[in-house]
């Protein structure tokens, strides 16, 4: 299977003026697409791999039986892939709430404000480039932690809900070294709660 770069679900400046149009344009077409990419040019070596989903792929990344740089290929490039999916898939101009996970993270995290300035305060700790999440572990119990480079909740059997991309192509034209300015700004673009 060729993984193929997903359109985006609005125009690229329909996030205005909380992320920019150029940003969103070079971070999906350009940055976006070179995980993608790169993801398939691992793939077309492992024909027998190509049938997994990028989830299975992550889940599974440390028994696959390949090559460690291929593995780490992976990792990057299909965390990469993958977390960008959801980046996108999260944010929406229309702002739409999801009611069930607003209340079970007011139940877990005291209220939706509490729980993004602990997202928000998580990725902007993350030194260097990386994610926060917000995250279901294996028992169904939402976690909060940040990752380095593009490292997925996947690789530790957890599925990926919000996540907050920190690196620096998600909000330097824009925001330049002001990361805490961004991720705060990021919440009125995101969609979940």
């Amino acid at each position: 299977m060729k993984y193929e770069l997903s359109k985006l679900p609005y125009a690229y400046g329909a996030l205005e003026p909380f992320i920019d149009a150029k940003t969103m344009e070079l971070h999906h077409d350009k940055h976006h697409q070179a995980y993608a990419d790169k993801l398939n040019a691992v793939l077309d070596k492992y024909p027998d791999l190509a049938e997994m989903s990028i989830e299975e792929l992550l889940r599974n990344l440390t028994s696959l039986n390949i090559p460690e740089a291929d593995k780490n290929a992976l990792k990057n490039n299909g965390g990469g892939y993958v977390n960008h999916n959801l980046y996108w898939e999260i944010m929406d101009p229309g702002r739409k709430i999801d009611g069930a996970l607003s209340e079970e993270i007011t139940k877990i995290f005291g209220s939706p404000e509490e729980f993004k300035k602990l997202l928000s305060q998580t990725a902007i700790n993350q030194f260097g480039s990386g994610w926060g999440w917000l995250v279901r572990d294996e028992k169904g119990n939402l976690l909060v932690y940040s990752t380095s480079n593009q490292d997925s909740p996947y690789l530790k059997n957890h599925t990926p809900i919000i996540c907050l991309d920190v690196w620096e192509h998600a909000y330097y034209l824009k925001y330049q070294n002001r990361r805490q300015e961004y991720a705060e700004n990021w919440w009125n673009a995101v969609k979940m709660i």
